[in-house]
């Protein structure tokens, strides 16, 4: 294996929990989004994760999809907010806050471990040339 393969590994690795962050970031901003261009509140998101080859041996990872959480949004008992419905309930987001900061946790040290091994990598070669130029 190669140490730009490495690189290449950790680097999709770090793309990949970059784009999951982004999500996640935007689930928790639109926590109380009712209302949304496609109409409705708003619909969580998440990331669908594939295995990328590099080589025969070697494989990262990438995104193979954004997809939309089409669970029943949250029903909410406000008569006096305009958007209710005729019984006075108003449909918000299905976003659990709690399981988006788990998430985030997740994703944010996937991010670092990726960090860690492509400086682990790069580390490795700048030793291996600095033994060839003595």
């Amino acid at each position: 294996m190669s140490f730009f393969g490495s690189l290449a590994v950790a680097s999709s690795g770090m793309q990949s929990q970059r784009l999951r962050l982004d999500i996640i970031a935007s689930n928790i901003a639109n926590a109380n989004t009712i209302t949304t261009p496609e109409g409705g509140p708003y619909k969580r998101k998440d990331v669908v994760f594939e295995s990328e080859k590099f080589s025969k041996y070697l494989s990262g990872v990438k995104v193979a999809d954004v997809v939309r959480d089409d669970t029943p949004p949250k029903l909410v008992y406000d008569p006096t907010n305009p958007l209710a419905d005729s019984k006075g309930y108003v449909a918000y987001p299905n976003i659990n806050p709690i399981v988006e900061m788990v998430n985030l946790l997740d994703a944010t040290n996937s991010y670092q471990a990726n960090i860690s091994a492509f400086n682990a990598a790069k580390q490795m070669a700048q030793s291996i040339i600095g033994v060839l130029n003595v």
